[in-house]
């Protein structure tokens, strides 16, 4: 007779209970970088509504980030450090390929021996992961989990390149996650589409930069920018109505929105699709932060939450979209 299996069961719940953050030490003004891309202030403000973006020194490292932004969401939630038995770290700029950053910082926020595994889903990191933390909570893998997005992309911009290079900044956001008495992270939709790959992409690999004997610079960002942002606004619009729809509400139930901040035009585009009312709160964080890539939208939201207390404990539909091109959308409740 062959034994049969046990198999772990968890709460039929999660809810998001604290976010952290951590930015760049130092704003760099947009008059600090048109030089090299031979632009103007007023031109990247159009384009993308940024005024300045913060971006760390040379010595912080995105691991660095997430830890600090990792330690608050942990102070802040009221849960002790021991009881996190998951960490992912969403992220593609960390500098070592192993070991991984969640597993340095869950020892740093003392939440050792936990599982910790990075994940790359580029800008939409985040939202991947906690999709993942979710699930893995409801299935009793995990108890808590420890949510992290953190980008030092200062380390993979060429600072001549009028693609990319003057939307990007460096940060870390952290959401603690765990067990709720009612439904508070919305089933997931989310998905690639691995055709348009090169549409945001490294401009080489780092074999090619190891054996380019000095001709092959060093691996960075580089986007088509007018395909990434009719991907952006037609195809996720329709996204973050189809994660509406699955999470069971209308756009008029939503307290905030609170998309990737890639570019102040998507935004505004988006919320003019969805057609979102005006007691919708919407994350603008990119006007000071930048874009940061996995860390955008808990950056936006920890930023929201200080600045609009009012939207706590209500829904906020989250969007992530980049690089793969990859996408996920959740709506959750702020707490």
């Amino acid at each position: 007779m062959t034994a049969t299996l046990k198999q772990a069961t968890g709460p039929q719940y999660t809810r998001i209970l604290a976010f952290g953050a951590a930015r760049g030490e130092n704003p760099v003004p947009n008059d600090d970088l048109v030089g090299p891309i031979d632009s103007s202030d007023e031109w990247i403000r159009q384009r993308t509504g940024i005024i300045t973006r913060a971006r760390a020194n040379s010595e912080t490292s995105a691991v660095d980030l997430a830890a600090i932004a990792g330690a608050e969401a942990i102070e802040k939630s009221g849960i002790a450090a021991s009881e996190i038995d998951l960490v992912i770290v969403a992220t593609i700029s960390n500098m070592r390929q192993t070991p991984s950053a969640a597993a340095v910082v869950a020892d740093r926020v003392g939440a050792n021996p936990a599982a910790a595994y990075d994940s790359n889903a580029a800008c939409a990191g985040y939202a991947y992961g906690i999709a993942q933390a979710d699930a893995l909570i409801r299935a009793g893998a995990a108890r808590y989990a420890l949510v992290i997005g953190a980008e030092k992309l200062s380390n993979v911009v060429d600072p001549t390149d009028r693609s990319i290079s003057f939307l990007l900044g460096d940060g870390a956001g952290a959401a603690l996650i765990g067990p709720s008495d009612t439904p508070a992270i919305s089933p997931v939709v989310w998905g690639s589409d691995g055709s348009k790959a090169d549409v945001v992409s490294m401009n080489h690999t780092l074999v090619e930069y190891r054996d380019g004997n000095g001709d092959v610079p060093w691996p960075t960002l580089r986007q088509e920018g007018p395909a990434v942002f009719r991907w952006a606004v037609w195809e996720m619009a329709k996204v973050a109505r189809e994660a509406l729809e699955v999470a069971g509400i209308e756009a008029s139930d939503l307290a905030a929105f609170i998309p990737h901040q890639a570019n102040m035009r998507i935004i505004d585009e988006f919320a003019k699709q969805l057609k979102l009312p005006e007691t919708t709160v919407i994350a603008r964080d990119i006007e000071t932060t930048g874009n940061t890539s996995a860390a955008s939208i808990p950056l936006a939201t920890h930023r929201l939450l200080e600045e609009h207390p009012e939207v706590s404990g209500g829904l906020a539909l989250q969007i992530g979209f980049g690089a793969g091109l990859v996408f996920a959308a959740q709506v959750v409740v702020l707490p």
